[in-house]
């Protein structure tokens, strides 16, 4: 992983990927910049990715093309922005606009071969290419936060690339699980999650290694996530797993109502882009 110059564009293509994996039900491309809309997943999948450079007049007109577009589903408008890939006017001029700074975000990376290292954990570890109820019950428990269980598995079945599911089992239980998706010679880890017995255990590590000998042998070399800032217990488990920050981004959020009206005949526009 030293070897590789996280320039723009390598952390763009990450993101890019992440995209893919976590796919929206409806994406539009406006230039570089990815508007996509997910009225019932996960708020992450209804951000802007604003990728590429643009002065401030262009940032201007694609900040109100995309306010149009989230206006016509009655979704607020959010961006995602990391400042590595995006147009340096992007972050102020939303800032000036009254957009609200949230949920500061690492993007982290590790090689593969580093991570197919760490201890199994003594439990026993399955992979499988979908995810069972099994799997979903120990994800949603942890993050569902409510949501309904039928938009997640919606989400899953739109990913596209191809995904392994892994699970710790102890017993005959499900303890830990995470998803990894691979993609042009990357795989992105999601879903990580532990039940609150099993913290400790070493459950984590060896879902992190299971996926990575996956990830190998689908020839990814490199692994990436993204997590909170603020989530310490699991930014220490990457730490130990070899993962480093490479870009930080942050997402920014519109603090007023959208008006409908606005969104006048931009529906009959909106060109679906495959992820």
């Amino acid at each position: 992983m030293a070897s590789i110059r996280w320039d723009s564009e390598t952390l763009r293509g990450l993101q890019e990927r992440a995209a893919r994996a976590l796919p929206a039900e409806h994406v539009e491309q406006v230039g570089d910049w990815w508007l996509r809309r997910s009225a019932t997943s996960s708020w992450w999948m209804a951000t802007v990715l604003p990728h590429g450079a643009a002065g401030r007049a262009e940032v201007e007109r694609q900040i109100e093309i995309a306010e149009r577009f989230y206006a016509g589903s009655g979704l607020a408008t959010r961006f995602q922005v990391c400042p590595s890939v995006c147009a340096a006017e992007l972050d102020g001029r939303l800032a000036e606009r009254g957009y609200r700074r949230e949920t500061p975000m690492s993007l982290q990376a590790a090689a593969a071969a580093d991570v197919r290292t760490l201890p199994a954990g003594g439990l026993d570890l399955q992979l499988s290419a979908v995810p069972t109820a099994e799997w979903f019950e120990v994800w949603y428990a942890i993050h569902g936060d409510s949501s309904d269980p039928r938009s997640e598995w919606d989400m899953l079945a739109r990913v596209t690339r191809p995904s392994a599911y892994a699970s710790a089992v102890d017993g005959d239980q499900v303890v830990a699980v995470g998803r990894a998706v691979a993609d042009t010679g990357w795989a992105g880890v999601f879903g990580m999650a532990t039940l609150p017995d099993a913290r400790g255990s070493g459950a984590g590590c060896g879902i992190l290694r299971v996926l990575s000998e996956w990830a190998i042998g689908q020839g990814a070399d490199g692994l990436y996530l993204q997590v909170e800032k603020d989530n310490d217990a699991a930014l220490g488990l990457y730490g130990r797993a070899g993962f480093t920050e490479v870009a930080g981004y942050h997402y920014r959020t519109a603090p007023f109502g959208l008006d409908p009206d606005a969104a006048d005949g931009y529906a009959d526009r909106t060109a679906i882009m495959e992820a």
